[in-house]
């Protein structure tokens, strides 16, 4: 039996407190290089054990009723074509393919995925579709503002899709089977980690290359599509997009109790960031950081 793991969002990165959310604006960056790569299935089964997922007791369906932001949206859309992709960078593994989400439909069913995930403890509740329906009504306008280009920072909202089948037609809310976000920013002046609370009074971004960081959050996996190995591809193709943009350090938080989040981490190359685990106490979480350097061809 698998259990469900939840990904933790800090405050100071926005996070998901009490169903409330503050969001930060991050923008988007166009200019990818052709960089296509097949990964082993077969290689890779090892990291079922592993697998982080959330727990779904609802299919991932069209909401009954559009909220204002989807009004647009076609959800009966076919997934955009592989030929549309070629200069886009990709993972592929299995049956699946990592990459960046292109059209707003798959933004919008990562939003949703999002809104299962916060809300599957909860399934009991008799206003919980709404309240899903509301979260990722928020989500998805978050996800467009933070990727559409502002405070000189770079949002970009990864997806796991499956993979184009000849006499199998998909729609695009049925392909998309995981999502997180991968954060370009600078620290603080002052700061040696993400958040350091003693020396970052001064709000000043410190721009030089060596402090720019890459951060990922709200990772969540479909419960019909767990044991497949696909959190660890998708958070492997989120590090190596970050180490092509030349970022040194990527981090994530992890929360203390979760050790099967912590063992997928850290058989990536994440480290604990011992500095910052006595600030985090209070949340229990672990800060984690990769070295791209360091970064084994292998993965």
């Amino acid at each position: 039996m698998s259990a469900a793991i939840s990904i933790y969002r800090p405050e100071f990165l926005g996070s998901v407190q009490d169903g409330c959310r503050n969001h930060l604006k991050f923008p988007r960056t166009f200019a990818f290089a052709s960089w296509n790569m097949t990964m082993d299935y077969k290689s890779h089964q090892t990291m079922k054990k592993e697998e982080v997922s959330i727990q779904i007791s609802t299919p991932l369906l069209q909401p009954k009723s559009k909220p204002l932001a989807s009004n647009g949206l076609q959800f009966d859309r076919p997934p955009p074509d592989d030929e549309d992709l070629v200069h886009q960078r990709r993972l592929e593994f299995g049956q699946f393919v990592a990459r960046e989400a292109v059209i707003d439909e798959e933004l919008w069913t990562a939003a949703w995925l999002r809104a299962e995930s916060h809300w599957e403890n909860r399934q009991n509740d008799r206003y919980v579709d709404s309240f899903k329906r509301k979260f990722a009504e928020q989500e998805f306008n978050a996800i467009k503002k933070k990727c559409g280009g502002q405070y000189g920072q770079t949002c970009t909202c990864i997806v796991t899709v499956r993979k184009e089948q000849k006499h199998i037609k998909r729609t695009v809310i049925k392909s998309v089977v995981a999502t997180l976000d991968l954060c370009l920013r600078h620290l603080m002046h002052g700061e040696s980690f993400p958040g350091e609370r003693e020396k970052s009074h001064v709000c000043s971004i410190n721009k030089e290359i060596p402090n720019k960081y890459a951060y990922i959050s709200n990772l969540c996996v479909l419960k019909a599509a767990r044991r497949q190995g696909i959190a660890g591809n998708m958070l492997k193709f989120a590090v190596l997009t970050a180490k092509s943009r030349g970022i040194k350090q990527v981090y994530v938080h992890v929360h203390r109790n979760n050790t099967p989040a912590q063992a997928l981490y850290q058989k990536i190359g994440f480290e604990v960031v011992e500095i910052a685990s006595s600030q985090l106490v209070e949340e229990q979480t672990y800060l984690l950081c990769l070295n791209t350097e360091k970064l084994n061809n292998a993965h």
